[in-house]
């Protein structure tokens, strides 16, 4: 007895340890689709024999069966739990599926997290006790029948926990987050001194609340929101741990993924002034069209408080076409010349260096800008944060030196130089046409191979295919080799290479920007330039 009491030891320890492991893997899919049911039942469709139900699991099931004619029908319990016990081991030894040494965004253990570990942990315990329970009144050799059914249950159901404990958690949840934003909106209310500027459209949000902070720091104290703090819980966090008396002014970007957002995060923070940047396909896939895309940036300006200014691209029709929408000042900003614009940009060049291109403002004067920032779409950006300052007083010449201090906004067009090889980082939200504009940009270089790494673009719902094959035939025009990022995913991008007659030796797929990486250690050489355009999430990562 004492051998059969080590293997169910050594069989136990293997099958929590996979367990463990699994119920980690699927806490941090839940938490990178932002804890939201929808897309985390969504990815579980897609990857039911890849993730959910692995062969393990048949192997479990047919060892089950195994037991059960063992014990039940030859009458052999102790041969059967000496072959069964160790094949259990065996089955439920690896977790290799479920561990990421290298993970590009890290499970984070935050309250919520850690509240949710917590409460899916004892669900998955529930069926390991039931079944110890039914071993220990059984009292024979094939009591380990039910043990090790509860042990395949616990690891099976991995993805149910998760879903099950946040459902278990929900009013906790919104009565915690309730609590936050009632604090956000008492501490705003006191502060009525305070200008509130809300950012909002497809791409660019980010990069253009940092720009209007630089820029207004000329003469305000500022507070932008951090790295793409753009949801309700985000905004609170800003307002609520880091806004401080001496702040005049608050940038913050209100980013959505579903109708209404728009809305909740007025009732935080409702703007003073407010900023369209773009409408694109950006969460066409939530958001189901481009229009609704654009009716739900457009009602910021419904949203902020009556009369305060508005700065929209005019260069966007969709976006020029929210002035109706607007009840206070409309400033326009235009880089493509639109005749009702009152800041435009001319004489655009690109360098190693930068951008240098010349500002006129409302009243005619003009000023030359001079940033390390590449591409035209960033041009764009300086303009919207230019038509902000000056609709807060401040002089197109301040603002051209405070441009001059601008640097690029981390893995986002980022320019830097890693030994003999030049790297643009293009790593986060990407977009289609934000994506083209950096391949461009890409072209421009002419020290070396022009090299992009990329998996392409999701969340465009039915436009998917179409905007991914339309960047192939982009790149095909601009350089030298294409490595892509996931087999399937490339597929369109691929396909959009060889239509526009790309070589294929010029073509190189691997299953994960690791194996990409660690491709180039050994291909790239002096002068070489290297684009990092979006890096998907551990969800999209098909290694």
């Amino acid at each position: 007895m004492i051998l059969i009491y080590v293997l169910a030891v050594v069989a136990t320890l293997f099958a929590a340890w996979r367990a463990g492991r699994r119920l980690r893997f699927f806490l941090h899919l839940f938490q990178l689709e932002g804890y939201k049911p929808a897309g985390y039942l969504k990815w579980l469709r897609e990857r039911l024999r890849d993730a959910v139900f692995r062969r393990s699991h048949a192997a479990g099931l047919g060892l089950l069966a195994l037991a059960g004619a063992g014990y039940h029908l030859l009458r052999a319990p102790f041969w059967t739990t000496v072959l069964v016990l160790p094949a259990w081991a065996v089955a439920f030894a690896s977790s290799r599926r479920y561990r990421r040494a290298r993970e590009k965004k890290p499970l984070a253990y935050t309250n919520r997290m850690k509240r949710l570990l917590g409460v899916a942990a004892l669900l998955a315990a529930v069926p390991v006790l039931t079944g110890l329970l039914l071993a220990l009144r059984s009292g024979g050799l094939d009591g380990f029948l039910p043990y090790l059914a509860g042990l395949f249950v616990a690891d099976l159901g991995g993805p149910l926990w998760v879903l099950l404990a946040a459902w278990l958690l929900g009013p906790v949840e919104r009565s915690i987050q309730e609590g936050f934003k009632r604090r956000a909106r008492r501490r705003l209310a006191r502060r009525p001194d305070l200008t509130i500027i809300g950012v909002t459209g497809s791409y660019g949000k980010t990069s253009v609340k940092f720009i209007i902070a630089e820029l207004l720091g000329w003469r305000y104290q500022v507070l932008a929101s951090p790295g793409s703090y753009n949801t309700p819980m985000g905004l609170c966090l800003v307002v609520n741990e880091r806004l401080r008396p001496e702040h005049q002014v608050l940038v913050l970007e209100y980013g959505i993924r579903h109708p209404g957002d728009i809305r909740e995060l007025c009732e935080i923070a409702r703007p003073d002034l407010a900023v369209v940047t773009t409408v694109g396909v950006a969460h066409l896939e939530t958001m189901g069209s481009i229009e609704n895309i654009a009716r739900e940036k457009g009602s910021l300006l419904e949203h902020m408080k009556p009369g305060g200014p508005v700065v929209l691209n005019a260069d966007d029709p969709r976006v020029a076409a929210m002035a109706a929408r607007a009840s206070g000042p409309v400033w326009r900003v235009s880089v493509e010349g639109h005749p009702e614009a009152d800041i435009i940009a001319r004489d655009l060049r690109y360098g190693p260096e930068g951008t240098t291109f010349v500002v006129r403002d409302e009243t005619g004067r003009e000023a030359t800008f001079h940033t390390r920032l590449l591409g035209k779409h960033n041009v764009l950006n300086i303009l919207l944060g230019v038509a902000v300052g000056r609709a807060m007083g401040l002089r197109l010449r301040q603002m051209a030196h405070a441009a001059a201090r601008l640097r690029p906004v981390e893995h986002r067009l980022q320019l830097r130089q890693e030994g003999p090889v030049t790297v643009i980082d293009d790593a986060f939200n990407s977009n289609p046409v934000g994506a083209r504009n950096a391949v461009e940009i890409l072209g421009q270089f002419n020290t070396g191979r022009r090299i992009i790494v990329t998996p392409g673009m999701v969340e465009l719902g039915e436009r998917q295919w179409e905007e991914n094959h339309r960047l192939g035939t982009h790149i095909a025009r601009h350089v030298d080799l294409a490595i892509l990022v996931g087999e399937k995913q490339t597929a369109p991008i691929r396909e959009g290479l060889r239509e526009a007659g790309f070589p294929d030796e010029q073509i190189r797929v691997f299953p994960g920007l690791f194996a990409a990486r660690d491709f180039l250690k050994t291909y790239l050489r002096p002068g070489d330039v290297v684009l990092y355009e979006n890096d998907l999430p551990d969800q999209y990562d098909e290694a």
